[in-house]
């Protein structure tokens, strides 16, 4: 079960790292066409069925547990009924024996034999009746253990099915707008998540609100400071306000940390005022030529 889930966790976070890479504004629609297909159906059926499977599988478990409890107290009456039954037993061996014990010699009364032997059945009796409310005591403390963790493990998987669908409106909306109310829903369910900062600055620079696409970059990198997406959003920030040098450093670090943003800065309209820098000519002198 835990291979399953971590298989579709590690799908699902791969999905929004597509999202994520910043694209120049796209001329035509055929752009918009190749985001709509890159979450396809088969991805999203793929996603549902390893959830149900998953769901089922808990279900299952949750089954099999109660099943195992039942029949381990069943277990455990069944051993109490017969050692109680071979107690009784042995007790009668007893008191036949002290009785022809008695008669032989006389040194007890009948009366004084029965209550010695019930006091000792009693106190028998009292150590299993104990030892057997531990055991189930035990039994009872890790059922609630593992429902606990069923629950818990319920509550992040309605958590991810919530954040997957707000993850592909995002990947529809053309309204930057409405893309930045949806990362905002993300980060009210998952703060501090690093992909939805990034996307939001990506927002953000779409409305031309740079001072604001620079604050969430920031933010991004005073936790991983090697953030790529985040590097490329502050250098498209910097360059828009006229600080050239502080994009063009921006912009190095994130292509050496990932080299097909080299490519993605040469048609990127944010760096128009770059474009005849020698230093930015020289960092996307490789895409030019491809191009």
């Amino acid at each position: 079960m835990l291979k399953h889930f971590t298989a579709l966790l590690l799908l699902c976070l791969s999905l929004p790292s597509v999202a994520a890479e910043p694209r120049p504004e796209p001329e035509t629609g055929e752009a918009t066409e190749e985001v709509r297909t890159r979450l396809t159906p088969l991805m999203e059926r793929y996603i549902l069925d390893e959830l149900k499977s998953l769901r089922t599988e808990m279900a299952q478990f949750r089954v099999n547990v109660k099943e195992e409890v039942v029949q381990k107290e069943l277990g455990v009456a069944d051993k109490a009924m017969s050692y109680a039954n071979v107690t009784v037993t042995y007790f009668f061996y007893l008191l036949a024996g002290a009785a022809s014990v008695l008669a032989i010699v006389g040194w007890q009364s009948l009366r004084e034999l029965k209550k010695s032997a019930r006091d000792y059945v009693e106190t028998q009796m009292k150590q299993i009746t104990e030892t057997y409310e531990r055991k189930l005591r035990q039994i009872e403390r890790e059922l609630q253990r593992k429902t606990k963790v069923i629950a818990e493990n319920y509550r992040e998987i309605e958590r991810f099915q919530e954040v997957h669908a707000l993850w592909l409106r995002a990947s529809q909306e053309q309204s930057p707008q409405a893309k930045m109310d949806i990362y905002d829903q993300i980060l009210h369910i998952k703060p501090g998540d690093l992909d939805a900062l990034t996307h939001k600055a990506d927002a953000a620079l779409m409305m031309n609100e740079r001072q604001w696409a620079l604050s969430l970059c920031n933010r991004v990198m005073q936790v991983d400071p090697q953030n790529a997406h985040a590097l490329y959003q502050r250098a498209c920030a910097n360059a828009g306000m006229g600080h050239e040098e502080q994009a063009l450093s921006d912009l190095e670090l994130a292509v050496e940390n990932n080299v097909h943003l080299r490519h993605v800065a040469a048609e990127d309209e944010e760096f128009e005022p770059l474009r005849q820098h020698p230093r930015f000519i020289e960092l996307t002198l490789d895409a030019t030529e491809t191009a």
